[in-house]
């Protein structure tokens, strides 16, 4: 595999970031992950902790060096991140479990498979146009697709941001699935939260993204998206590849894996921010101590699921 990837997350105007973001490769096989921290329900952060966390486990020991259905992994991966985040509600007696949207890729063999609940998207860009993206488990999108409104209404809806399916909750995610989407040299994948496509379109990122280095054009056209979202601001979050058909002797930021051993597996998180959300202040709700108990908690909700 030969492909270019950059992945960013800022706060926004938000008091803490609930977005976590990650990609992980192996030798014949790449995985990206957004999550998106549902605010209002406790913790949203921790919930998006779990989804992210909990794939890239997986996908650390089944992509040995690629993984063999794609689509059952995603499949298995957010229902059991989901279950995941429901033990951890449970043992901590919440009144309200800890949700989030998620969504998630594979590339491997050239060919493209992802899976999304919620309203975090992924665009799929090729030749300066936008072949495909998600549609959202919103509220409005469900308007939309029952000609109630159209797009200029949907973006200034007051529901725009309403979804009815997540991870975590008291239901079972509703999870859509793409088709198998063969890849050429030059596509562009984008995978991203409401907080940077609420503010720029699937065109707009064409325009910026082409053929740019990614990472100087991923963080323009996160200040375009964090400057239009103004001082209300949500969390922003994205990861963008560039995708390769062919490997090349040019040295360039490309990652090139005909080298990586069978079993090898590179994994790169991103940025986290704290567990706790932050007070006026600055410090965060919860103290150091309870930090480490919730990310050992996290962890052992994780293993709980993650074993073969």
């Amino acid at each position: 595999m030969k492909f270019t990837i950059y992945q960013e997350s800022r706060v926004g105007q938000r008091r803490n970031n609930e977005d976590r973001i990650a990609y992980s490769y192996s030798r014949d096989a790449l995985l990206t992950v957004v999550a998106d921290g549902m605010g209002g329900h406790h913790h949203g952060e921790v919930a998006a902790q779990l989804a992210v966390q909990y794939l890239m486990d997986v996908f650390q020991r089944e992509a040995k060096p690629s993984i063999d259905d794609p689509f059952l992994f995603l499949q298995r991966g957010f229902n059991n991140a989901h279950e995941a985040i429901i033990d951890y509600s449970v043992a901590h007696g919440l009144s309200d479990s800890p949700r989030t949207t998620c969504v998630a890729c594979i590339v491997q063999d050239n060919v493209a498979y992802w899976a999304h609940a919620g309203d975090s998207r992924l665009y799929h860009l090729r030749r300066g146009r936008v072949a495909s993206v998600t549609k959202d488990h919103s509220r409005v999108q469900l308007m939309l697709d029952d000609g109630l409104i159209n797009e200029a209404q949907a973006a200034i809806h007051p529901d725009r941001n309403k979804i009815y399916t997540c991870l975590g909750g008291f239901e079972a995610p509703e999870i859509t699935f793409s088709r198998k989407t063969p890849m050429e040299a030059g596509d562009l994948l984008v995978l991203c939260t409401d907080g940077l496509w609420s503010s720029v379109s699937g065109d707009t990122m064409n325009a910026v993204l082409g053929d740019a280095n990614l990472m100087q054009a991923v963080p323009v056209l996160m200040n375009m998206a964090e400057q239009r979202g103004g001082p209300h601001g949500d969390n922003l979050s994205m990861i963008a590849v560039r995708w390769e058909d062919s490997y090349s002797d040019d040295p360039s930021s490309s990652i090139q894996t005909q080298a990586m051993a069978q079993g090898e597996v590179h994994t790169q998180m991103g940025q986290l921010g704290p567990l706790g959300r932050r007070q006026d202040d600055g410090r965060p709700d919860l103290s150091d101590d309870e930090i480490e108990r919730a990310i050992a908690e996290i962890r052992s909700a994780i293993d709980k699921y993650a074993k073969p």
